[in-house]
């Protein structure tokens, strides 16, 4: 195109009846140099352009690919996690109580000897023994029910929240209160996991840190969302909830994150806080999440 122009240029110039054909050639050259360094020019902005949109493209895949892995690992630290409770639930369950349970009826026999013949004070001790053993018993069972709730495996979240205060009220003496519309239905065992993961770290986070007096769980269904609420009545959070250095908030973020459901904290020294989840019921069938799956397969390996 540069060659073509300069020769539509020299020929109405000459058409015109410029006198000097060597200045026409000068000219032209001079217009052609110009016109080589513009297209040297245009041709390396082109050429960085796509190297750089290259290397960007290239950048973006494998950050892409990081994230991905990062979530598939993070899923996988969950799920191995999931298992770890349930494997020393069952250790807890069906070994330590068995245990208890067996050096418990042999003491009783004891305090049966002892009080046949007549050896009141030393079964007396005895009978205070095989009541901590009981009390360390019921102390057992009700561990193993906050590591792996059995209601869970079944997806039933309502009856594993109000097993979840229960629990809560008979180990720390704290009110703690659990409320449901009745009508809430969840599907997908492993967002119930989740769910009941996050009001579980709630309430602790409630009972070790602020302090409470009363705790509130709430699970309701609301326009096709299920809503997950935790309000405490203690002294907040000190600093901006999500900024903390603390792994429970992350994690309990994390979780809600990994079923696609919304996640917030709002605290206030003078109102406690309230934690809130909501999950829109729709993404359990559009975006299942591979948190069940995974379990799976692991705890087959």
């Amino acid at each position: 195109m540069a060659v073509l122009s300069i020769m539509v240029w020299a020929f109405v110039n000459w058409e015109d009846g410029y006198s000097k054909p060597y200045m026409l050639a000068w000219n032209g050259l001079i217009t052609m140099a110009f016109y080589m360094i513009v297209l040297e020019l245009l041709s390396w902005l082109k050429t960085s352009h796509e190297t750089l949109e290259s290397r960007v493209m290239d950048g973006t895949a494998a950050l892409r690919e990081e994230l991905a892995e990062r979530r598939r690992l993070e899923k996988e630290i969950l799920a191995v996690s999931e298992n770890e409770r349930q494997r020393i639930c069952r250790d807890l369950h069906d070994n330590l109580c068995q245990h208890l349970t067996g050096v418990a009826m042999v003491a009783q026999n004891v305090e049966q000897d002892l009080r046949a013949v007549e050896n009141e004070k030393t079964a007396d001790d005895v009978q205070r023994l095989v009541e901590l053993l009981e009390m360390g018993i019921v102390s057992a069972r009700d561990i193993a029910r906050g590591l792996a709730p059995m209601h869970l495996e079944s997806g039933e979240l309502t009856a594993a929240l109000e097993e979840l205060a229960s629990t809560t009220i008979n180990q720390h003496g704290i009110d703690c209160s659990f409320d449901h519309d009745g009508s809430v239905r969840m599907e997908n065992p492993a967002s119930s996991i989740h769910l009941y993961r996050i009001a579980q770290e709630s309430v602790t986070n409630a009972v070790r840190h602020s302090r409470a007096r009363h705790i509130a769980i709430r699970l309701a269904e609301m326009d096709n969302q299920v809503i997950l609420t935790i309000k405490d009545d203690g002294c907040g959070l000190t600093d901006p909830p999500l900024a903390t250095k603390g792994a429970g908030l992350r994690i309990m973020k994390h979780r809600a994150s990994l079923i696609g459901a919304g996640f917030s904290i709002q605290s206030h020294p003078e109102c406690g806080t309230i934690v809130a989840c909501s999950l829109n019921k729709a993404f359990l069938t559009t975006h299942p999440d591979s948190h069940a799956r995974q379990a799976t397969s692991i705890s087959g390996r």
